[in-house]
């Protein structure tokens, strides 16, 4: 990790480059991601929320996450962090199998995981979030099963559940272009997903978003602000970012994020949105959570006619069920959850 000083550095001048690009608008979260924000010591944590500090206005209270691989959580570390002012970790856990964790190339051992969690509750965290996968290649129900059961025993209070998608590069697409896995089967994949909503309500967890579950209504607030469409600020190699009407991303070099950095330059390309793109993304976002899609509130951003035609769009999945309409929102139901790209693709402009 030689290059991390001078990567935190050009973080830093990158933060000041950006500093009017939310254009003044206060910061209610932070998010330390990307990969390997464990890494950090306290020090570099609590330098780069100074800067922060100095150059935006920070709402006292404001949800400062960290993601964390379980074998980053040394004993004294996540105390350090706190000390910092991390107040929710993210942690990567992925599986409770040794075996999948293996094939997913992960560092950690399942053991490792339960004293990761543990390691935090014990040094102050409160708000902690862990990450977990379903659809794996040889992915048994019994198996999953276990590794549910362990998760829902753990003194977390919020859980990301994704399905594995094979990211070219990766060692699972690798494998799969060369016929050396069986990828796991709909059926399979639903029977996991129905499986996780069962387990998760009955443990007491509020299925708040697709692939999201908290416990006494500790959702993630950073995330839950993407899904509202609030402005947002991206720094890093690929990192991305929102101000209403435009998107922006930054290479997902490094050498040449560090190259434009020390000219003082941020490496970017953006996109002007378009009312159609705004109306997508609004459409999008919002059908992922429990509170679905305001019809109202579509009405005044978007006006009357693009209502109706969304309101048109969603009649055949009314009718069959997939979609319901609760106070004046229209929202996935259970079985709508499990068809859910078949809807928002029904509802989208083109």
């Amino acid at each position: 990790m030689r290059f991390l000083p001078r990567y935190l550095a050009m973080v830093a001048g990158e933060l000041a480059l950006q500093k009017d690009y939310l254009e003044g608008e206060s910061l209610e979260t932070l998010y330390f991601g990307g990969g390997t924000p464990g890494l950090l010591a306290a020090g570099e944590v609590s330098a780069l929320l100074d800067r922060v500090n100095a150059l935006f206005c920070v709402v006292s209270g404001a949800e400062v996450t960290l993601e964390a691989n379980p074998d980053d959580l040394i004993s004294g570390k996540p105390a350090a962090w706190r000390a910092a002012g991390v107040n929710r970790l993210s942690l990567g856990i992925q599986s409770f199998d040794d075996g999948h964790l293996r094939a997913m190339n992960r560092r950690h051992t399942a053991l490792q995981a339960l004293e990761a969690v543990h390691t935090a509750v014990n040094e102050g965290f409160t708000d902690i979030s862990i990450d977990l996968i379903f659809g794996l290649p040889g992915l048994s129900l019994s198996q999953w099963e276990n590794t549910l059961d362990t998760a829902l025993s753990l003194p977390v209070s919020h859980i990301s559940a994704y399905h594995l998608t094979y990211h070219e590069g990766t060692p699972f697409f690798t494998w799969l272009r060369r016929g050396m896995l069986r990828e796991a089967t709909e059926e399979e994949s639903l029977e996991q997903f129905s499986m996780l909503m069962a387990k998760t309500a009955k443990a007491g967890f509020e299925h708040y978003e697709i692939s999201n579950f908290a416990r006494s209504g500790a959702y993630s607030r950073h995330n839950r602000g993407y899904w509202s469409g609030e402005k947002y600020l991206g720094l890093g190699p690929s990192a991305h970012s929102y101000n209403g009407h435009s998107r922006q991303w930054n290479v997902s070099s490094l050498q040449k994020y560090l190259q434009a950095l020390e000219i003082g330059k941020v490496p970017f390309e953006a996109e002007e949105l378009t009312a159609t793109d705004r109306l997508n993304d609004y459409l999008i976002t919002r059908l992922r959570t429990r509170w679905g899609i305001s019809t109202g509130a579509l009405r005044a951003e978007f006006g009357e006619a693009a209502t109706a035609a969304v309101l048109a769009s969603a009649r055949p999945f009314l009718d069959e069920g997939t979609l319901t309409e609760n106070e004046g929102a229209l929202c996935l139901s259970p079985a709508g959850i499990m068809v859910s790209d078949r809807i928002m693709a029904a509802l989208m402009s083109v």
